[in-house]
């Protein structure tokens, strides 16, 4: 292993992570607390903002490092879910661990701190152009051409990044993401507090949110990608119908959320990706961040040990490790979540009276919500099993 964490132009890094997301900035933890000399790229300056809603379920929360320095801005307490802005209902929350609301700028800035804590060298500002596998190493080449030699190397640089290119991965499903963040006055404040929207909207697959923030609030909509004008067309309906349109917003952006398709592959020779690179997010509620903060942990220890590697079929040893510890975690849930977005695409009436006037399905959402089952878990119940045969789903 690298002594040097600190080398000039030359020096072969144990591990060098590409993107300071809640996947990279794990990974380079991980493999920082392994004993590895790990540097940390970043194109945009620490803390840089992301288009996200910023919502921590039970899962993410159970992947933090202990005592993260990211403020929570809310706690939720109750659910309202409408459907194409009709039949709202409020569902209450009754598990012991709570939905938190965070900035995405603050929760990466806080995970790259603890990254630089464990030992990480951090560089932001540094654009990654493209990757070149060599003799027991992998080759980084940056936009103003430095060259960064590696033992290992993650990429957790979003899936249109240079690493996720590199790997090949591609996707099954592509969605378009737009959202604002906007002030709000202290009694919309008040009425927002601890309790967040989940609209199923007009289009199919598509929803709006509304999460709390103190005194902001995050609103947006997702919907497939190819209906661009009608997807803008549901954000100003939804912003207007809410009391949020007339706000002008602080961030007003887009982009785009990706599912990978069961083949894609997620290593290759001394390179893995992980979190959005990969292609890992939840079908259905596109949720990313406990998909990345897992992701990220095993990447993180699958760079360390591919950086140890003296023998070719440890390296193989090393990727397998990986790609089945991915796939037989974050690739089942996955593939239930499809299940759940293949009825939600076609029936979002079904789904909104599932959760709103069958109390025992919300109890298992919010159980769910709380970290305490899984997706797959869920749909393994005779009542999910009845309903999903209903549909067609189950044989």
């Amino acid at each position: 292993m690298s002594t040097d964490r600190f080398g000039g132009n030359g020096k072969l890094w144990d591990v060098v992570v590409v993107g300071a997301g809640p996947a990279g900035a794990t990974a380079a933890r991980v493999a920082a607390e392994a004993g590895c000399g790990v540097l940390l790229l970043e194109r945009a300056a620490v803390p840089r903002y992301k288009t996200c809603g910023g919502g921590l379920i039970g899962c993410a929360q159970a992947h933090l490092p202990p005592g993260l320095g990211v403020t929570v801005r809310d706690e939720i307490d109750s659910v309202t879910f409408g459907l194409r802005g009709q039949r709202e209902r409020t569902v209450s929350s009754t598990t012991e661990v709570r939905c938190k609301m965070v900035f995405r700028d603050e929760l990466d800035a806080a995970l790259t701190k603890v990254a630089a804590e464990a030992g990480a060298e951090v560089r932001d500002r540094t654009t990654v152009a493209g990757l070149e596998d060599g003799a027991g190493e992998v080759v980084v080449r940056t936009a103003d051409g430095e060259r960064i030699r590696a033992r290992a190397v993650v990429g957790a640089d979003g899936t249109a990044g240079r690493v996720s290119r590199h790997i090949g991965v591609s996707c099954e499903q592509v969605d378009l993401a737009l959202e604002v963040e906007v002030p709000v006055d202290p009694r919309d404040a008040a009425k927002w507090r601890g309790r967040m929207l989940m609209e199923w909207g007009p289009l199919p697959g598509s929803f709006g949110w509304v999460f709390p923030k103190d005194d902001l609030c995050t609103a947006g909509v997702v919907a497939a990608r190819g209906q661009g004008d009608a997807t803008r067309a549901y954000m100003r309906e939804f912003l207007e119908r809410h009391g949020l349109a007339h706000l002008t917003p602080l961030h007003d952006t887009g982009h785009l959320t990706k599912c990978r398709r069961p083949d894609s592959p997620l290593a290759r020779g001394r390179t893995v990706v992980a979190g959005d690179a990969a292609g890992l997010c939840d079908p259905w509620s596109r949720e990313g961040i406990s998909f990345a903060l897992r992701s990220g942990a095993w990447a993180g220890e699958a760079a360390a040990a591919i950086a140890r590697v003296v023998h070719p079929v440890d390296l193989g040893r090393a990727r397998d490790t990986y790609t089945a510890a991915v796939l037989s975690t974050l690739g089942a849930e996955m593939r239930a979540s499809r299940k759940v977005m293949d009825v939600f695409t076609r029936r979002p009436g079904i789904v909104h009276t599932a959760l709103t006037a069958v109390p025992p399905v919300w109890r298992r959402v919010d159980s769910y919500l709380g970290g305490d089952t899984t997706i797959p878990a869920l749909l393994g119940t005779p009542v999910a099993r009845v309903a999903l045969k209903a549909v067609g789903l189950f044989t």
